[in-house]
Order: structure tokens, then sequence, then C-alpha cells
């Protein structure tokens, strides 16, 4: 197993995490990039990765998944920086299952525990992702996991992150999909599925 990391690979650990090390603490102000709507991050991602986006949605960057950070890095390209790139788009999910597969051998592998605790999550959001019960389950059982593991300065953390998982498995037991990704993705919503997004929910 290399250890060696595609300077492609760094670049998306660079961004997302503020450095390619992922030393911990990780900056406040990084972290709020990640789960907010910010149209100049979106365009700095889209020019950067959006090629890299669409080669390793082909299965052309499998390579990475040789080492715990190089397939962290493509769970990003697929799982996150999708969402950036293609926010308000149906393409914002088209990776997904590609993004659970590599998730998947990664954690079969052991990758989620080899790189800083502030990291593993985003191993296990591509399961938090999911429009079936089953993936959900694995989404909490995941995350329960690591709120079980966590420092006390990782406790609020991860137990904030247990209970967005909770959340989203709630709407997938009610729904069976994400009524938000109705309209980009062409599906026709339900009276109930309506009333809920008037309510401003969603995930």
């Amino acid at each position: 197993m290399t250890t060696e990391l595609h300077p492609d690979a760094s670049a998306v650990l660079t961004t997302w995490f503020g450095r390619v090390a992922i030393v911990e603490p990780i900056e406040p102000a990084v972290q709020r990039r990640w789960f907010v709507a910010d149209a100049a991050f979106d365009e700095q991602l889209r020019e950067r990765f959006g090629a890299l986006i669409d080669e390793a949605a082909g299965g052309a960057l499998r390579a990475w998944e040789e080492s715990a950070r190089g397939a962290l890095a493509l769970v990003l390209l697929l799982d996150q920086f999708t969402r950036n790139v293609h926010r308000e788009s149906g393409r914002a999910f088209a990776a997904d299952p590609v993004a659970r597969g590599v998730a998947e051998r990664a954690l079969a592998r052991g990758f989620d525990r080899a790189v800083p605790f502030s990291a593993r999550a985003f191993f296990y959001l591509p399961f938090e992702h999911g429009e079936t019960l089953a993936l959900q389950d694995r989404s909490v059982a995941l995350f329960d996991a690591l709120a079980a593991e966590a420092s006390p300065e990782h406790a609020q953390g991860a137990r904030e992150l247990c209970s967005y998982a909770e959340k989203h498995r709630a709407v997938i037991a009610r729904f069976g999909r994400f009524p938000h990704r109705n309209k980009v993705l062409g599906r026709e919503s339900t009276a109930e599925e309506v009333e809920f997004l008037k309510a401003g929910r969603g995930f």
C-alpha cells in the first residue's frame, strides 16, 4: 500500500481542512465553509476541482484509495465538493453512489480510524446522504460509535453530528427520500412533502 499522496489529493485536503496534514483543532473559519452556501467558495471549488470531480465520478482516481488520506480526499470530491460545485442542480447528488463505494472500501480497511478525529465524519456522510433506510441506519450507527469514542474536546461536535444523522434518518423514514431534492431531480412532490418543505425543513 502506497502512502504517497497525489498532488491533487493534497490540494483537496488543504482546501477543505486548511492544511494537508489536517492539524487539529481545525480553524473555525475553515469549518464554517463546510455546510453553508457561499458563492465565492463554490466558484473556487468549481474552477479548481470541477474537472477532477468528473474524473473521480468516472473512476479514474481509484489509485487514491490506496491510502487513508487519499481515500478521504476522494470521498470529499465525490460527496462534498459535488454539492458546492453543482449547487441547485441534480448533479450535486449524481456521484453519491460512487462516494459510498469509496467510503465502504475505506471503512473495510479501517481508514476512518487512520485520520484525525475531526475528519472521520466525512467517511460517514455518504451514508447519511443515502435515500434508503438501510443507509440511514448505517449512518446513525457510525455516528453513534464516533460519539462514543469522542474525547471531551470533541464530545459536543460529535453529539451534534449524531443529532443531524438522526434527523436525516427521520426524513427518510417518513418519506423514503429527501423532499428538498425533488425539484432539481425532476421528482413530483407529494402534498405532505410540499407542506414539509414550506416549513423550511430539508436535508
